[in-house]
Formats: structure tokens, sequence, C-alpha cells
């Protein structure tokens, strides 16, 4: 047997395992998808591919047709994008869907590879559609709820946003009225968005998703300007309007007379949903990016943390360090993290229970581990009730 020398004395090699980055999601990453002419007329983009676009130029060529002079026959594609780069802040990035074969599902199929993608519009499109029936996909905006909905359950969080028929007659019965055409619309799982602007020219929904998705998860819809659109003062909404559209969880676009200038103003911030415990876009924002940020930084967990102690001190603490900054920006007011066989493990194993042996000797054979986190979320005032008391 050779026993090694002592020279070079010592060796010296590079773990680079600490250096490898944890994976981030932009959480204002945008969608739009809609249709445009078939063939040259519609843009040079292929049908079902999900494109970024990063200036309105790239846009025209994609989802339109340029002429030799440089002018844009625009196309309803190419308007929902346009209205997208209006907002400021505007999303960090933009993807555009052509529609082939007048297929919104197919169009939609084609956005599932786009991972990093938080927020999808149907360009310019208010039909509801028909819900799918067998082997016939759903169309029109009942496709935008099936795609973020089914892409939500696993575990692409995404939100749907649409708008109200801008077509719809002024009328005493008009909440009623758009209320009851677009309630199929409504998503258990707060995946969906309703914008509602009466005679607006512009892609309302667009506009909103937009305007929404250049704001970090926490910020509020709630009066975050909306620009590229435009709605006629005489087909504005009323007190009663904005008030019944909110209580039916839409999103009345308005005027406020409060704010100096002309502008139009997004007056509630509520997802269209039947959950009322889910009930606002900024706690199902913050909820997704932070549901992301766990699972991106406890994945070189797996596989290495052993069910010791130590091993998951080591795990609580990971995840300690991942919502720790979160709550020194406020974005949430404060969490604990709790793993049941971490508390077990942390006392004296000649105390105990029968219990205790079981739920510890189940988490090593199923080599699977509960952790609960509570997050104490501090959102945005939305309503403020003020007493004005007058004394002489």
């Amino acid at each position: 047997m050779t026993v090694a020398a002592a020279f070079p004395f010592i060796e010296v090699k590079i773990d680079t395992s600490g250096l490898m980055p944890v994976s981030q999601r932009a959480p204002g990453v945008v969608a739009v998808v809609g249709k445009t002419p078939s063939g040259a007329n519609g843009g040079t983009a292929i049908p079902g591919q999900a494109l970024p676009v990063d200036t309105l130029a790239q846009a025209a060529e994609l989802f339109a047709k340029v002429s030799s002079d440089g002018t844009v026959a625009e196309t309803a594609l190419y308007r929902s994008l346009a209205t997208a780069f209006q907002q400021d802040p505007k999303p960090s990035k933009i993807y555009g869907v052509r529609v082939g074969s007048d297929s919104y599902a197919a169009a939609l199929a084609g956005v599932e590879a786009a991972d990093d993608v938080t927020f999808v519009a149907l360009a310019e499109e208010s039909n509801v559609g028909a819900a799918a029936s067998g082997s016939t996909p759903a169309t029109n905006l009942r496709a935008l709820k099936a795609h973020v909905e089914n892409m939500s359950a696993q575990g692409q969080k995404r939100i749907g946003v649409a708008m109200v028929n801008p077509a719809t007659a002024k009328s005493p019965t008009y909440v009623e009225d758009v209320a009851t055409v677009v309630d199929a619309l409504k998503s258990d799982s707060s995946r969906m968005v309703m914008v509602a602007a009466r005679g607006a020219t512009g892609d309302v929904a667009t506009a909103a998703m937009a305007a929404i998705a250049g704001y970090e998860p926490h910020i509020s819809p709630v009066l975050k300007r909306l620009r590229g659109v435009s709605t006629p003062l005489a087909q504005q909404y009323g007190p009663s309007e904005i008030k019944g559209l909110s209580e039916r969880e839409m999103i009345p676009v308005i005027d406020p007379a409060l704010i100096p200038g002309t502008g139009l103003y997004m007056a509630e911030g509520r997802c269209f949903t039947s959950d009322t415990s889910l009930l606002y876009v900024d706690a199902v924002r913050t909820l997704d990016d932070i549901d992301f940020r766990l699972k991106a930084g406890l994945i070189g967990q797996v596989g290495d943390a052993r069910i010791t102690k130590a091993g998951m001190t080591q795990v609580k603490t990971r995840t300690e360090g991942i919502l720790g900054p979160l709550k020194r920006r406020s974005v949430i007011a404060d969490f604990e993290v709790r793993i049941p066989v971490l508390d077990v493990l942390s006392l004296p194993e000649s105390t105990w229970t029968a219990t205790d042996q079981a739920e510890v000797q189940t988490a090593r054979q199923n080599r699977t581990v509960d952790m609960l986190v509570t997050i104490t979320y501090g959102p945005a005032v939305h309503r403020l009730l003020v007493t004005l008391a007058p004394k002489f």
C-alpha cells in the first residue's frame, strides 16, 4: 500500500454549489392572445406560438402588415399590444400570441410552455363564448377561464383578465344585465378579473392587465390609472352603478373628480370570484409570488436535507430566509414556520410519546415532511370612513 506524500501539502477543491442562483419569476409577465387576418396580412408570427415582444415595431412585424412606407395595417392583437406598452409602469415582459383558425383554445395552449407568464388576456374580446363539450374545447372568454384555472391547478399560477362588452347600452338595469351575461366566467379559485368600461374605445382588459402587472404583487389595483383607452362622458358610470358593479366583483373604470385632470382609473381591486377568502387581486398575486419563492428556494433541500433535528432545522432556517426579506419590505406583516416533526426531534428521544414516535417513523418511512407556513398579510386601505365633527 502506497501512502500519499505530504507534498504539495494543501489541496484545494472548489465547490461552486453555493454560487447556484435561486430561480426568479417576474410577477408582471403578461400574454396577449389575439386574432389577426390570415397569411402575411396578419404578420410573420406562426399561430399558437408565444413570442416575446420588446417594441411596438416588433409587434407590427409579428402581428400586423407593414407596408413599404412603414404604414401599419393594425390588427386587434397589434392594437392590444400597443395598449399594453402604454401603461406606466408597464409589465416586466409582454408576450404576443396569434390565434389561428379562430381557435383561442389552441392559441392558449401555446402559452403553456411560457412558464413565466402571470397574466393572460384576449385582445379586444368580450364574447363569453361556450363551455367545453366533449372533445370540443371552450371558446372565447370561457377558453381563457379554462386556461388560467387549469394552469394554476398544475402549479403555474396565472390570472385571466376579461372585460364586459363595452357596447352594452346604458339602462336602468345595466348592472344586472352585464352581471348575468358574464356570470359564467366567475372563477371559484379566484383566477379571473372582470373589468367594466361602458362605451370604451380600446382594449380595456389588456390595459387593466398590463397596469396591474406593472406593480409589485402586494400593490392594490384600486385607483391605478389606465392609459390608451377612453370612455365618453355620457357613457361613464354613476355612483350607484360603480357600487353595483363592485359588489358583483367587477372592476368599474372611472374618471374620478377627486383626482386632478382627466384620466381613467380602476375603482375596485377584486377578483371575479365566488371565493370571498381570496377576494382581492393583490392578495392572490402575493400568495402566488410567495408560492413560487418557496418552491424555488426550497428545491435545493429536496434530496439533501435529512429527517433529523439538524436537517429539519436547516429547512426551517432556509424558509425563514426566504420570507424574512418580504417582512422587512412590509410585503407581509409577519410569518411563522412550523415543522411538526422538528418539534418532536427537538425533544429528548426518551420523552417521546407513542404519537411522537409514530410521527417520526412515518416521516422517515415515507420521506415526506409536513411544514406549515403562516403568513400575516397587511392589505392596502380600500375605503376610509371619515367622521366630520364641526364645533363652534
